[in-house]
């Protein structure tokens, strides 16, 4: 069995399709968990409680930590170190390998112009201490040979959900007004594709070689500004690429009246120097060659349509 923990979402949905390749015996574990492939086994469950954490993975030979909580820091300082800690003692009661879907936020922003594996880890803000202390948790359990694990990273999403580009771009153009960027649009911003994410990911639970390291998930290799990708999406959306800069004091201004900005505002470093996510390793890893940003953009396109 292998099982999926935070199933609903976007990442999740693309995992269990790509699972399918490997095995029939899928389990997808969320509040309110939908079958994508007809022999999927469905699990109600409140991850935030240990019991029920170690009931969704009992059974299980690799077990995917690919949840979303709120983003909120309160909710994250809350929910992640309990999470992460009873998903491992429950993977090693039953013998269970994890991957986990992770994100960049403890690399040292200093480095961001190109980050590999092996990017140092200095978190700068309160959501990248809270993922540098959850990862640390689970490579210590690999250093001391108490678990087989790997983590797999992934860059800003490109997706039909919970992606900026969708929020900030292909919103605001729909609705007939200007696209939005943060902080800087000339600075080089990549992204990786979901579908690539969901891929990556199954391709990795279930390579015995690619357990006990940390990979980066393969990522559209363009080093496109965020002026050029509100360019595609005009161009796809056929209207004029105009946008407006949101500013990060002016993201913490309006954050007064609109929440989301206000957890985003310890961010927005990642948008005033180049970010760019290096997956090099997996593509030479895997002969793997990821989504093209054209090819990104008019995925998502089509997916809202």
């Amino acid at each position: 069995m292998q099982t999926i923990l935070g199933a609903s979402g976007p990442i999740g949905t693309e995992l269990a399709k790509e699972l399918k390749s490997y095995t029939n015996n899928i389990k997808l574990v969320s509040r309110n968990p939908k079958k994508v492939n007809d022999s999927d086994v469905l699990r109600a469950a409140d991850l935030t409680i240990a019991s029920e954490v170690d009931k969704a993975i009992e059974g299980s030979e690799i077990v995917y930590l690919t949840i979303g909580f709120e983003y909120n820091t309160k909710v994250w300082q809350r929910t992640w170190p309990a999470l992460m800690r009873n998903v491992i003692d429950a993977c090693k009661k039953y013998d269970s390998k994890l991957v986990f879907f992770d994100n960049v936020y403890m690399y040292d922003r200093d480095f961001l112009s190109h980050m590999t594996e092996e990017t140092p880890v200095r978190p700068t803000s309160k959501k990248g201490e809270i993922r540098a202390g959850i990862a640390e948790m689970l490579l210590k359990e690999i250093r001391e040979g108490k678990l087989t694990a790997l983590i797999a990273r992934a860059a800003d999403f490109a997706a039909p959900a919970n992606s900026v580009l969708v929020e900030s771009v292909y919103k605001h153009f729909k609705k007939g007004k200007q696209a939005n960027w943060f902080s800087d649009a000339n600075k080089i911003h990549n992204f990786t594709y979901y579908s690539d994410a969901g891929k990556g990911t199954a391709i990795l639970g279930n390579t015995k070689e690619a357990y006990y390291q940390v990979w980066h998930l393969p990522s559209i290799k363009e080093r496109l500004t965020g002026k050029q990708w509100i360019e595609l999406f005009a161009e796809e959306m056929k209207v004029k690429p105009s946008y407006m800069l949101v500013p990060g004091w002016l993201a913490g201004f309006l954050g007064v009246f609109i929440p989301i900005l206000k957890e985003l505002k310890e961010m927005m470093y990642q948008y005033d120097r180049d970010y760019y996510f290096d997956s090099s390793k997996f593509e030479k890893a895997f002969s793997y060659t990821p989504v093209s940003a054209v090819d990104a953009v008019r995925g998502i396109i089509k997916k809202l349509q």
